[in-house]
C-alpha cells in the first residue's frame, strides 16, 4: 500500500469521525487508530507487520500489556455489613472451571483477597476472578451461565 493511500484514509477517518481502521491482506495488514488521551484503545494482535499512519496524525497511546486486575500486596479490607464482591467485566458467570466440577467458593467459605471465587466468559476468554476482599460467602447473587454487567453484585459477603 502506497503512503498516499493511507493519507487518504487517514483524512477520511478524520472526515467521519471514524477512531479506527482495518484491513487484511494476504500479504499486508493495516490498523490505523486515532483519538485523544481519553480514547480507549484497543490492543491488537497480528501476525504479520502493522503499517503505522503518518506522523502528522495523532494516536491514541496503546499500553504494551493490560495490568493486573489486583496488586497482590493490597491490605484486605474489613468486610463491612452488606459488602459484596462486585463483577469487573461484562461477560457470562461461571461458578466452577468446568461443568460438572466443583464451584470455586459456596455460602460459608471464608475468602481472601487472592481467591477465586468465579470465571466471567467475555469475548471467548475465561477470566478468573478474585474476591478482592477478604470475608465470608453469604450468599451467591448470580445464577451460573447468566450474563453480568460491569459492576453487577456476584456475591454477598458477611
Amino acid at each position: 500500500m502506497k503512503i498516499e493511500e493511507i493519507k487518504t484514509i487517514v483524512k477520511l477517518m478524520s472526515e467521519n469521525d471514524l477512531t479506527e481502521f482495518k484491513i487484511e491482506a494476504e500479504d499486508m495488514h493495516l490498523c490505523i487508530k486515532r483519538g485523544g488521551q481519553n480514547a480507549n484503545p484497543i490492543i491488537a494482535q497480528t501476525l504479520s507487520p502493522v503499517v503505522a499512519a503518518p506522523a502528522a496524525v495523532p494516536a491514541a497511546p496503546v499500553p504494551a500489556a493490560a495490568p493486573a486486575a489486583a496488586p497482590a500486596a493490597a491490605p484486605a479490607e474489613p468486610v463491612k455489613p452488606g459488602q459484596t464482591i462486585d463483577s469487573p467485566i461484562v461477560g457470562t458467570f461461571y461458578r466452577s472451571s468446568a461443568p460438572g466440577m466443583e464451584a470455586f467458593v459456596k455460602p460459608g467459605m471464608k475468602v481472601e483477597p487472592d481467591t477465586t471465587v468465579c470465571i466471567i466468559e467475555a469475548m471467548k476468554v475465561m477470566n478468573e476472578i478474585k474476591a478482592e476482599k477478604s470475608g465470608v460467602i453469604n450468599e451467591v447473587l448470580v445464577e451460573n451461565g447468566q450474563p453480568v454487567e460491569f459492576g453487577q453484585p456476584l456475591f454477598a459477603l458477611e
